[in-house]
């Protein structure tokens, strides 16, 4: 069936043409039982007179709006273009076929994975409840496959895991859909009210560690190669005390080099400044309620130097970390003014973002202000939650994206170059997309094996009870966002799969490719219940390639390392990092979805250490190991 054409006459016939043609479309809509998947066709809306503009709002926006689920129902492939935005313009819209469609399946009943996240939540609503939920995916024993590491809470009030129900817990991946408890065995049930992880390998033997940040204890576990890990924060002197605060609520922490000595450094995230032995009971609208984080003080991040004897040096105050006090949730990785050094971003909360430029020379300074991503485009400080710094354009240069809260919208800033961002979360369409969801974890991955990365969002309401104060459900589904190509995102959560359309209070999540067939995979954290085990089941013909970097002169896991790639479709960019969303840290190899090339053309990798490695005509749908300086 072929659809209407929408003409000059549309708008200028005023008010009753359009009533017109707005009935004509949605007769058009009632009688297109016979519109397929292979119909494809972009109807763009635009006017050249801002009072039309304003009349035709104002007249029939409501009807117009209301007709659009109809569209989308009747013809999934019609595409509706905002108003100035690049396709109106006359760029080339992209559009999925059904046979790229992304799909993932929940596998949690099949994995036999066992586990509830216990927040221990309490008539006296403590902020620390609604906070938890970090996940790992990172393979602890180096069969290839990566296991899954979840943190748990504790008793309240006394934060202390009174129970085997708090462990922490390890599951090694099978290599068969399934997994296995090895937590006793691998000694890391964990002590206190846990919340985030970072995995990394800190000591450079080829096995990787976990740090874990929590409400009254952090813990770094040295992973011994034989299955065991050994709590070493004592000896490593990373317990994460703040002088004049003593041990400061740490919600995430991610590992770096950020001297390029090799070592990979510890940035550790801390929140407000809280006593759960003081905090007092909030109320909303006479319902007890978590209290905002207005009314507290918010406190230093931390910077722990990577000595390589196995201890670390706090260089909070030294590398000017420490003068910037803020409340942060999210900590995200990457040099996005490209010069040879990695900077720190952090997401805070109703709070100016931290842009911690690295100086090359052991400091920090906070740029956030002057590169534009402190605050919104409007000048707003949102509740900032996990964040993603990774290029979403494929221009060379990262982008930051973040979630937020309902009201907030989830900002995009788009790095222009010269050190400066744009906010273009309204041009990319995640304004209209976000701004009545709240979520937690997020990350930038290509899903579909595309080319482009699309961005998830672990979806929830911050409050328990936010039915009965806000009149919005607590538990939300989770989001995903397909890239359109020109920094453009569509909204294919209903298509993605019945993981994505089941409401739940979640939390973290990890990304990585659990089964190695080249799709990337989602583990998500659900407060009091069970993890989403999101396996992707995308059926197209697409074809990728994953990176495990090792490194020699660089850090061992690679991260820092840029990746640049070249196919007939064009070029793309990557880097290592595993610090991406809240509370979690995911797969450390570097994946690329090629789309339908044949050949990776060329592989430019850039590491920490400034050497520069090229690899040509590499063979797709493989996971290729790249150690540092060799061919």
């Amino acid at each position: 069936m072929r659809l209407p054409i929408v003409s000059r006459a549309f708008w200028r016939d005023g008010i009753l043409g359009f009533a017109r043609h707005l009935w004509f479309f949605n007769k058009f809509l009632e009688d297109a039982g016979g519109v397929t998947p292979a119909v494809s066709a972009t109807i763009t809306f635009s006017m050249t007179n801002s009072s039309r503009r304003d009349m035709l709002r104002t007249a029939f926006g409501a009807s117009l709006i209301a007709s659009l689920p109809r569209c989308a129902a009747a013809c999934p492939a019609c595409i509706l273009t905002p108003f100035g935005s690049e396709a109106s313009a006359g760029k080339k819209s992209v559009q999925a076929s059904p046979a790229s469609r992304i799909q993932f399946e929940d596998v949690l009943e099949t994995s036999k994975i066992s586990f509830t996240l216990r927040n221990s939540v309490s008539p006296q609503r403590y902020s620390i409840e609604t906070m938890m939920g970090g996940v790992a995916l990172f393979d602890y024993n180096n069969d290839g496959l990566l296991d899954i590491f979840f943190t748990n809470g504790a008793a309240i009030p006394s934060l202390d895991k009174t129970g085997p129900e708090y462990s922490n817990r390890l599951f090694r991946n099978n290599g068969d859909g399934t997994f296995t408890d090895v937590t006793a065995t691998a000694g890391l049930k964990g002590i206190g009210y846990s919340m985030g992880v970072a995995a990394g390998d800190y000591d450079n033997d080829g096995f990787i560690d976990l740090y874990v940040a929590g409400v009254n204890a952090n813990q770094l576990f040295h992973n011994n190669g034989d299955g065991t890990f050994t709590d070493v924060t004592e000896k490593a002197g990373v317990g994460g005390r703040v002088p004049g605060l003593g041990k400061a609520w740490a919600v995430t922490a991610g590992w770096t080099d950020y001297n390029n000595d090799g070592k990979l450094d510890l940035f550790v995230v801390n929140y407000l400044k809280y006593d759960i032995r003081t905090a007092v009971l909030c109320r909303d609208q006479g319902y007890p309620a978590y209290c905002s984080p207005n009314d507290f003080q918010g406190t230093p991040n931390i910077l722990y130097r990577n000595n390589g004897d196995g201890t670390f040096t706090d260089v909070s105050e030294s590398s000017h970390i420490a003068q910037y006090v803020g409340k942060g949730m999210g900590v995200a990785f990457a040099d996005y003014d490209n010069d040879g050094f990695t900077d720190i971003f952090v997401s805070n909360d109703t709070f100016p973002n931290f842009l911690l430029h690295n100086n090359g020379d052991g400091t920090f300074t906070d740029v956030a202000l002057e590169a534009g991503v402190a605050f919104t485009g409007t000048g707003k400080t949102v509740a900032g939650m996990g964040a993603d710094f990774r290029d979403l354009d494929d221009d060379g240069m990262p982008e930051i994206f973040h979630t937020a809260m309902f009201g907030d919208t989830f900002p995009l800033y788009r790095n222009i170059g010269g050190g400066q961002f744009e906010d273009v979360t309204g041009k990319s369409g995640l304004a209209a997309l976000t701004s009545r969801y709240t979520a937690w974890g997020t990350g930038a991955f290509d899903f579909g094996n595309e080319g482009r990365k699309d961005l998830f969002a672990a979806g929830a309401e911050i409050l328990d009870n936010a039915q009965v104060i806000a009149h919005r459900p607590f538990e939300l589904p989770n989001l995903l966002f397909r890239n359109r190509g020109n920094l453009t995102f569509e909204n294919v959560t209903a298509q993605a799969g019945a993981g994505f359309s089941a409401p739940a209070a979640h939390r973290g999540a990890a990304f990585g490719d659990l089964d190695n067939d080249g799709k990337i995979d989602i583990v998500v954290t659900t407060l009091n219940g069970p993890p989403q085990i999101l396996m992707n089941r995308s059926q197209n013909a697409n074809h990728w390639i994953i990176l495990k970097l090792v490194g020699t002169r660089s850090n061992r896991d690679g991260l820092g390392t840029k990746v640049k790639i070249t196919t007939r479709h064009g070029d793309q960019y990557n880097q290592a990092q595993t610090a991406i969303g809240y509370n979690s840290s995911s797969d450390k190899r570097v994946h690329f979805g090629l789309s339908g090339a044949m050949i990776v053309e060329k592989i430019e990798l850039s590491w920490p250490s400034g050497i520069r490695q090229v690899l040509e005509n590499v063979r797709v749908n493989q996971i290729l190991t790249v150690t540092e300086g060799t061919k």
